[in-house]
């Protein structure tokens, strides 16, 4: 049997940057056995499979595959499944902004598409599970772990933690970009003492950028999803929405960061992060960018 697919780049505007990301828009009928090795098979971040939803008032479902595991929630799927379906007039237009929603494993989420000129340029999608936050391993021990200095792990105001909007990642806050670049996951110690926890799933940043108007320069490391180094996660980047927003002072409002990521894999990604707050809690996380559409295929399955 032969299945179409698309791929794209998220989280950016220009071909050949960004996350790659391949969609299945007719993905029902598949086995989880078949979905997992066909992520293996393409062996990008994610794919995605598109099914009919369970709730007839929702959009679609999405079931999301890394090459190694099935993934309740991320983000690059979510944007660049909305754009490629809005796209290709899978779904509907209906205004500047038209909001959807995907059924994911960790509930429904919502999804707003924003378009210039009739065009689909921009996705943001809200978090259905609010940040979760944990106690990380001590800063040496990570400073270890990522082969660098223990002064380039910070631990004032900005300490390691870990956090889920439904797929939890260990942050470690670093004193530059400088260290991002540096950080290398040693795969012997991430064995010995990360894997198999709540977080395995290891993020550097620094509030560093390059870029004016961004304000923080990040990698990500995920051996248990079997990638090595992501260019752009968006569900980090909910959950570092979870890791800011507590640490900021502004307690009512909507907070905004830019976050660059795959900069040093040579695929530079832009993600557009929103918290909002009241009374001091984080009451939302939304996460958004764009995306290109790069290449359209079959598969025999």
């Amino acid at each position: 049997m032969r299945r179409r697919f698309l791929t794209a780049d998220v989280f950016t505007d220009r071909p050949f940057g960004g996350n790659p990301l391949a969609v299945f828009p007719d993905g029902a009928g598949l086995s989880t056995e078949a979905m997992q090795r066909i992520a293996r098979e393409l062996n990008l971040s994610e794919t995605v499979f598109v099914q009919p939803p369970d709730d007839p008032g929702h959009t679609r479902r999405l079931r999301i595959f890394t090459p190694g595991l099935e993934i309740p929630f991320a983000g690059h799927p979510t944007v660049g499944t909305a754009l490629l379906l809005a796209r290709t007039g899978e779904i509907a237009l209906t205004s500047e902004e038209t909001r959807i929603v995907f059924e994911k494993g960790v509930g429904p989420v919502p999804v707003t598409i924003r378009t210039e000129d009739g065009e689909p340029v921009f996705a943001q999608l809200s978090v259905a599970q609010l940040p979760e936050l944990r106690p990380a391993p001590p800063a040496p021990e990570l400073a270890e772990l990522l082969a660098l200095d223990p002064a380039d792990v910070l631990t004032g105001e900005d300490f390691p933690q870990a956090v889920s909007c439904g797929v939890p990642f260990l942050f470690v806050p670093l004193r530059d970009r400088g260290a991002v670049g540096r950080a290398r996951l040693r795969s012997d110690l991430w064995a010995e003492r990360l894997a198999g926890t709540w977080a395995p799933q290891v993020y550097v940043f620094a509030r560093d950028p390059e870029l004016p108007g961004s304000d923080v320069r990040s990698r990500m490391f995920a051996p248990a999803m079997g990638i090595s180094e992501d260019p752009a996660t968006g569900g980090a980047a909910a959950a570092l929405g979870g890791y800011l927003g507590v640490r900021a002072a502004q307690a009512d409002g909507t907070l905004r960061w830019v976050i660059e990521q795959g900069f040093e894999m040579g695929r530079p990604s832009l993600i557009y992060l929103e918290v909002d707050k009241a009374a001091g809690a984080i009451t939302a996380v939304r996460v958004g960018g764009g995306a290109v559409l790069m290449s359209e295929g079959m598969m025999e399955v």
